[in-house]
């Protein structure tokens, strides 16, 4: 299989987005977002997805050249109407902000609605390092997930998203979704031919399931935690904060009503408010305490927690986001393969806009 640098997929999503008829500089910040995915080693988000974004255009459902604009704010939060644009591209716009307003304030807090998928979440809070800021991000999704004893698909994969500056130790980046697998994981799966493990999905009639096409059949995706005794209630509750803080707080689309990301599924219908929601937030670090202190003290922590001794049969104790910074630093130079599935999807995509890929 051939290997792709990163440069090379990078100019070419830039393309496609242009194609779409992005301006120039929101081509730029779309396939960057993108991207990024790819960079740390979560393939189902970067540019796996580039063809979905292609055809929610298609049909309409994503403005190319929007006029994202603040609809109501105070000196430290904001709500942002993303006037259906590529949530690649709105989500940095109020991150921004968000910044923006912990500059001032010391905190800033940006809920968005009229949005669209927004890629990793992971991208989006860690714009606030570089400015000694702890960021957040969260975003909801379409309703893939069955709260714990429901059959219903309630929920979407709603993850979460925390950076957090330290000094000479890489930063702290949690950015995990709230169901004990992704949806891309299953993507991938059905791409390999591949069953899913237990506790990942339920059939329709609420049965254990390792069927990775399960949600073709009327199946769902399980909260993490899998099950009750194995604490599913907790990973349906921080579903349920993600989905209220990104939609109901913002007045887009929440649980059953938010929009799907396959173009073929049809919008649902009495939908309460505008497109996906997303809820940002930044946090000044000397806001709290003198900001050389926090992140000496957060060198000790990530250092104590690194040598933490590992159990029997693991290396050594991680910190969250070491596995993505670490897959960034081969990919960045030695490139990576695409799956034969996203290879051909990129092939078409590329015949459709008379590009070479």
């Amino acid at each position: 299989m051939a290997l792709y640098t990163y440069s090379q997929l990078l100019d070419f999503a830039e393309q496609i987005f242009l194609k779409m008829g992005c301006p120039e500089e929101d081509a730029s910040i779309a396939s960057k977002a993108l991207l990024s995915a790819d960079l740390r080693g979560i393939d189902s988000h970067g540019v796996a997805r580039l063809s979905g974004y292609v055809r929610l255009w298609e049909a309409g459902r994503i403005n190319a050249n929007p006029a994202i604009k603040v609809t109501y704010e105070t000196p430290s939060t904001a709500v942002v109407d993303g006037d259906a644009g590529l949530g690649l591209v709105v989500a940095p716009f109020a991150m921004k902000i968000a910044m923006e307003k912990a500059k001032l304030a010391g905190t800033g807090w940006v809920v968005v609605n009229n949005s669209n998928h927004f890629g990793i979440a992971g991208y989006h809070a860690m714009m606030a390092l570089n400015q000694d800021m702890i960021g957040m991000a969260m975003t909801n999704a379409s309703a893939l997930v069955a709260p714990t004893f429901s059959l219903e698909r309630m929920l979407g994969t709603n993850p979460i998203a925390v950076a957090i500056p330290a000094g000479v130790q890489p930063a702290f980046v949690a950015d995990f979704a709230t169901t004990t697998a992704a949806n891309g994981k299953l993507e991938i799966l059905q791409r390999k031919n591949a069953d899913t493990p237990l506790g990942w999905v339920q059939d329709q009639y609420g049965n254990d399931s390792t069927d990775a096409n399960i949600l073709k059949k009327a199946g769902a995706l399980l909260p993490l935690g899998s099950d009750r005794e194995h604490g599913s209630h907790k990973g349906y509750a921080l579903g349920s904060i993600v989905d209220i803080f990104s939609g109901v707080l913002s007045g887009a689309s929440f649980g059953p009503w938010a929009p799907p990301f396959p173009a073929y599924v049809p919008m649902p219908e009495n939908q309460p408010g505008k497109g996906l929601g997303h809820f940002f937030g930044a946090m000044r670090v000397d806001a709290f305490r003198p900001a050389q202190d926090f992140k000496n003290q957060m060198d000790l922590w990530i250092e104590r927690f690194r040598n933490a001794i590992p159990a029997p049969g693991h290396e050594k104790v991680l910190i969250p986001g070491d596995p993505e910074r670490e897959m960034e630093a081969i990919r960045t130079t030695k490139g990576w393969e695409l799956v034969e599935a996203v290879e051909t999807d990129l092939q078409a995509v590329a015949q459709k806009f008379g590009i070479v890929f």
